[in-house]
């Protein structure tokens, strides 16, 4: 019945309308005038009388300028309404004026179909529910909310055919932090999109109303009414539907581990890792990784980890895109990466994607956080020796923001207190830094720019003093095409550098230095086809430029040393990939990837010319070969297939498989068991060829009790070719042509990893077991270029089972116990087991490389967690670490060493923290 009314109504209506007399045009002219000034001199020219709110008039500011002659009256108005969200309607000399919408004088074609109510309807029944966010809205587009309906633009004669475009960034309403992984889609059509990880989101509308529902795993579930009429943004921002209280440190994100077709992936909550007790209760990202199964470390504070049976040169740290070379501080005792600015830690150890390269074991993708674009933030920590800052602010409000972080260390004030006095004239310091730029240009282009600087610098009981030092820059640009496509642009500049200056005074005083540098260019591109398919494509090129090392005497005229300068090397590393994230059916997905790679060494440079079927030495040289600028002296490069399958057995219980090849450019010469800053880095080149991978593996993924328990089982095996080792007595310091002191061999990797993780109650953490060999083969017909007859031994790092639980307690809310228990079994090493005399002179009789081991490692930390209290309007939040390192006092051994003492050969043991080591730290956020 109502409806009939409403049609006689507007039947009549459209009667006396269309009965109105002609319009007679008009001349005036306008200036400076706000809307308000306009209405009237429109009302004294024209006769007609204007129709509105108030209100709709005050929130119009601007002034209008504009001249009219002899002009009809309907483009006079929509000249004087142009910059606003109001619509006329002219009718028997009165002007109504509307906010957004159009009124119609005539009904739609499809009136009488059934249709989905229109806003009118829902005002008119007041069935519109209160949302349960917030909206920020642009002003620019003279966005509005009328009876809880979003009204994007205003609408237009002749566009309800077309489709608009909404974007903007969805926030967290407590923290006001950018929101990745939410989804956007509309209801009953099959429209939708995800936020990036700067929260930002792009999805195509129809003209009119549609219902767009918001879900997010930690948020609020909800659906806003939006009529667009026009392209617009809407920034909304979420309330949390349950407390973050830091219960889960790593965390894949709820169902990923089970959904996903990619295997052995882990997501590293940086925010979390403040509950793990660790050495000097310093956070540390890559320590709490090495937690997790698959990763591991060959000693305790040694720097370098290795993945999945891979050498510490095979993982790829990538800062904002840009290269890490070297991860920590202080001899591997710190970070290199500041936790307080770190977002997310992306850790792939399973299946790469196709778009990352170079490396052989793992990538890790770090994340820094972006700047609070409306509000000054900060967070500070202060711990037993070293101090963290790190402050927000925008730039410009709502676009722009700045994140600063600085690390520092005072552990030379605690040297000086010390009573040997050896250790009182030591140094041991650093310091890193780091800032990104954050810039919302337009809805559809986004910019973003980091800079990163952290220097060493130590000398402990010694004349020499070590420097090293990493700089990277890093410039994104990102562009959304529309709602399926988008791309970057991305470039970066990577600086690792070292330098030992040696000064006891004498005259062979010298400085010794090493630099690598590394410019890359990226373009990535992402295509969402449909619900099938989705393609990542891009294309990339670094150039290296690499410094080996010099030798300058301090004293030139008085010293006998002889100055070094070895000839820099120069190379260019090409790629181009494309994957597909293939939705076969609901339970099958496969991603299928492809990658092709390209090295070129390049000039200027001279090579050796070796003897065919000889020995690489010194001795068979037969010449050389010298190569101008640019002038490339040799390439190589391969196809690096990516295949990954997950099919899910039921929504919480799948199986994963994957294949991978890899390729790596560039080498770690080091001859010490673990990673060392002064360890230079080589190009492939002519004698020494790049390092190849294929690694296979299959696991299984559950989760239980609606999600709080992760339970997975991976199984992988990789088989490796051109893996760098040594020749007995190797020297690499300063060596113009390591090749003579290198082999290169074949390896092989196995292993399973098992990981149970709770993610939610009182009780959360994780336990991890992995076992897992690590063996390779340097085999030749040459014996100075065979170990072990040949056959497969144990690598340095070979540590067959290892065990590891963090767990966490939460006695109330702001109190919290947490403990941190590794078990590793002992590392590989080379023993003497006699001595015999050649030619009257006595000589040790060493076992086969890696026969024996050192002894296995264990260690208990615990640490008592205090949270300042949880009220949300306060001026800062406080946080205190009380822990203690190595709890039991274990006497962990580091390495072994052998002296010979009046003939007999005595082994010693060196560990690093053979006592209880308690600290405190504090942390607050403002």
């Amino acid at each position: 019945m109502r409806k009939i009314i409403l049609t006689l109504f507007l039947f009549a209506f459209h009667t006396l309308t269309f009965s109105q007399e002609k319009k007679n045009n008009i001349s005036i002219e306008f200036k400076n005038a706000d809307l308000k000034t306009a209405i009237e001199s429109l009302e004294k020219t024209s006769g007609y009388k204007f129709y509105f709110d108030e209100n709709w008039i005050k929130s119009n500011t601007f002034l209008i300028n504009k001249t009219y002659t002899d002009t009809s009256l309907e483009e006079v108005l929509a000249g004087v309404f142009e910059n606003t969200n109001l619509n006329y309607f002219i009718t028997d000399k009165k002007i109504i004026l509307t906010k957004n919408s159009i009124i119609h004088s005539t009904l739609p074609d499809n009136y009488f179909e059934p249709v989905i109510a229109t806003s009118a309807v829902i005002a008119a029944n007041k069935t519109v529910t209160k949302p349960l966010f917030h909206q920020q809205l642009d002003t620019k587009k003279r966005n509005t909310t009328v009876n809880g309906i979003v009204y994007i633009g205003k609408e237009k004669k002749g566009e309800e055919l077309k489709s608009f475009t909404l974007s903007g960034i969805i926030k967290n309403e407590k923290n006001k932090k950018p929101l990745s992984n939410v989804t956007i889609k509309v209801r009953d059509k099959e429209i939708s999109t995800t936020t990036n990880e700067q929260g930002f989101y792009k999805i195509e509308l129809p003209f009119g109303l549609n219902y767009i529902q918001i879900e997010s795993i930690n948020h609020r579930k909800d659906t806003q009414p939006v009529m667009i009429y026009d392209n617009g943004s809407l920034d909304v921002s979420l309330h949390e539907s349950i407390n973050e209280l830091d219960e889960v440190v790593i965390n894949k994100n709820a169902n990923r581990n089970v959904k996903t077709a990619v295997a052995g992936v882990s997501t590293i909550d940086v925010e979390g890792i403040k509950n793990v007790p660790l050495v000097l209760g310093e956070r540390d990202i890559f320590r709490v990784a090495t937690t997790l199964p698959g990763i591991k470390t060959t000693g305790e504070g040694s720097a370098g980890f290795n993945v999945r049976g891979g050498k510490d040169d095979q993982n790829l740290i990538l800062l904002d895109n840009a290269v890490l070379y070297n991860t920590s501080h202080f001899l591997g005792f710190f970070s290199a990466v500041n936790p307080y600015t770190t977002s997310k830690v992306d850790i792939y150890k399973g299946s790469i994607p196709s778009r990352f390269g170079g490396r052989l074991s793992s990538v890790f993708d770090i994340t820094t956080k972006n700047g609070n674009p409306e509000k000054f933030t900060g967070e500070a920590g202060l711990g037993a020796v070293t101090s963290n800052l790190s402050i927000s602010t925008p730039v410009i409000k709502n676009k722009s923001s700045l994140i600063v972080g600085i690390r520092g260390t005072y552990s030379e004030w605690i040297l000086k207190k010390l009573e040997d006095e050896s250790l009182k004239n030591s140094q041991a310091n650093f310091f890193d830094a780091i800032v990104k730029y954050n810039h919302k240009i337009t809805a559809n282009n986004t910019i973003e720019s980091t800079l990163y600087y952290s220097k060493d610098r130590f000398s402990i009981s010694s004349d020499s003093v070590y420097k090293y030092s990493n700089a990277l820059v890093s410039l994104k640009w990102n562009h959304s095409f529309n709602a399926k496509s988008k791309a970057d642009l991305i470039f970066t500049n990577s600086e690792y550098k070292f330098n030992i200056d040696y000064n006891n005074g004498g005259i062979n005083s010298f400085d010794y230095g090493y630099k690598l540098n590394e410019s890359q260019l990226i373009l990535n591109g992402n295509y969402n086809l449909n619900k099938k398919h989705a393609f990542n494509y891009g294309i990339s090129s670094k150039l290296y430029n690499v410094d080996p090392g010099y030798l300058n005497p301090k004293k030139p005229d008085e010293a006998t040393l002889i100055p070094v300068n070895i000839d820099d090397e120069k190379a260019i590393e090409s790629a181009v990939y494309f994957s597909d994230n293939f939705n076969v059916t609901e339970k099958l997905l496969i991603t299928l990837g492809l990658r092709y790679s390209r090295y070129s060494a390049l000039g200027p440079a001279t090579e050796r010319i070796y003897q065919s079927n000889s020995p690489i030495n010194d001795d068979t040289v037969i010449g050389t070969q010298d190569y101008k600028k640019n002038e490339v002296i040799k390439t190589y490069g391969g196809f690096e297939p990516r295949i990954a399958a997950r099919y899910l057995i039921t929504d919480d219980f799948s199986v994963k498989a994957s294949y991978d090849k890899t390729y790596q450019y560039i080498h770690l010469l080091t001859s010490n068991t673990t990673q060392s800053p002064t360890d230079a880095w080589k190009l492939s080149d002519t004698h020494i060829a790049p390092q190849n991978a294929q690694q296979f593996s299959l696991g299984f993924y559950k989760n239980l009790d609606d999600d709080k328990l992760e339970l997975s089982l991976e199984g992988y095996y990789k088989k490796s070719d051109n893996l760098l080792d040594y020749k007995v007595g190797a020297e690499l310091l300063l060596n113009k042509n390591p090749e003579t002191q290198l082999l290169q061999g074949e390896g092989k990797a196995y292993g399973v990893e098992l990981l149970l993780k709770k993610n939610a109650g009182k009780l959360n953490g994780w336990l991890g077991y992995t076992y897992a060999r690590t063996f390779i083969k340097s085999d030749s017909q040459f014996i100075d270029e065979k170990v072990n007859n040949g056959h497969y031994y144990p690598t340095n790092f070979d540590k067959p089972h290892e065990v590891s639980a963090v767990l966490n307690y939460k006695f109330t809310k702001r109190y919290s116990l947490s403990t941190n228990f590794v078990y590793q079994s002992g590392r590989p090493i080379t023993y003497p087991i006699g001595s015999y005399e050649y030619n009257g002179l006595k000589y040790t009789l060493y076992s086969d490389r890696n026969k024996f081991r050192i002894p296995d490692y264990y260690r208990l930390d615990v640490g008592f967690n205090i949270e300042g209290n949880h009220k949300i309007k306060k001026l800062s939040h406080s946080f205190w670490n009380i822990s203690i390192y190595n709890v039991l006092g274990r006497n962990n051994p580091y390495s072994i060493f052998f002296v010979t003492t009046n003939g007999q050969i005595k082994a010693y043991k060196t560990s690093i923290f053979s006592v209880p080591i308690p600290t405190i730290t504090y942390n607050i956020k403002f």
